[in-house]
């Protein structure tokens, strides 16, 4: 098991040093699934819903909360992000849309935790927006797909 690195020898809590590593091109993408009732479903798909388009203000909050990742979550450093992306893959047969994120940087650590923030909080958007009309959505599946770059090489989430 490796060690932890945001622990100090007394066990006291510290942001990673990461001035030592190379920077180089890396890229996270992760994913989320929001289910919900036809109905509601069949709104968003047809843009009906009363706060506006559910989708895009969803688009919007992801990229947001990416850049903003290190506000959110302690000892993720600040990163000059180079991309985002955030695309939405509705099933009408199971009326859920999957969200996935897509983030990039040229830098000295991973973009991992910024992919996983846009997607919780684009997941976190529709159903905000959506509410009034079926409060029994469910998040899930919220989880890392792929990430390339740094030490650590590439991580590709087994099929399932």
């Amino acid at each position: 098991m490796p060690t932890l690195t945001h622990l100090d020898e007394q066990g006291r809590v510290r942001m990673v040093d990461v001035s030592g590593k190379s920077a180089t091109a890396r890229e996270a993408v992760a994913q989320g699934v929001v289910t919900m009732r036809p109905e509601t479903f069949d709104l968003i798909s047809e843009q009906k819903v009363k706060k506006g388009n559910v989708l895009e203000t969803a688009r919007i909050a992801g990229i947001m909360a990416a850049k903003r990742t290190a506000e959110l979550i302690p000892m993720c450093h600040p990163l000059p992000i180079t991309h985002v992306t955030i695309d939405f893959f509705p099933d009408s047969d199971a009326h859920s849309i999957r969200i996935e994120a897509v983030v990039r940087i040229v830098g000295q650590t991973g973009v991992e935790m910024e992919a996983l923030t846009a997607v919780s909080i684009a997941a976190l958007t529709i159903y905000d927006m959506c509410k009034s009309y079926d409060r029994a959505m469910t998040i899930s599946d919220i989880y890392l797909l792929k990430k390339s770059g740094g030490k650590s090489g590439t991580f590709k989430r087994p099929s399932t």
